[in-house]
């Protein structure tokens, strides 16, 4: 017997039936990966049982996802900082003029006479 749920429940489990086939991942996987029972992740999936923020939560660590990627899935609403292009890094350190040659010809090798150069 299904329960009544939201369009938007409707939506996020649909979202999840589709990376779990795009996946190839079987429901006894994905319920062994998010710690939680075939029977009540099958329940969800049927309409069975409410998928709550506590369920959404243990899909989305099993699928190796965050939770808002798995409401709106196939797009990334926020993407991850990694995503998002190069990492600046800031480092100021001061040293002794050999241990500052000592650490440019450790960070860009035997370029560091060039780039000092220039």
């Amino acid at each position: 017997m299904e329960m009544e749920r939201t369009q938007f429940q409707k939506d996020v489990v649909e979202n999840i039936r589709k990376i779990m086939h795009i996946r190839d991942m079987k429901q006894a996987a994905l319920a062994q990966d998010a710690d939680i029972s075939e029977k009540a992740l099958s329940k969800i999936l049927s309409g069975q049982q409410h998928l709550t923020t506590d369920y959404l939560s243990k899909i989305a660590t099993g699928l190796r996802m965050r939770e808002i990627d798995l409401i709106t899935w196939p797009e990334v609403l926020v993407p991850r900082e990694s995503d998002s292009g190069p990492a600046e890094v800031l480092l100021q350190l001061r040293l002794t003029r050999e241990k500052k040659d000592q650490v440019m010809r450790l960070v860009f090798g035997e370029h560091d006479i060039e780039i000092l150069n220039k």
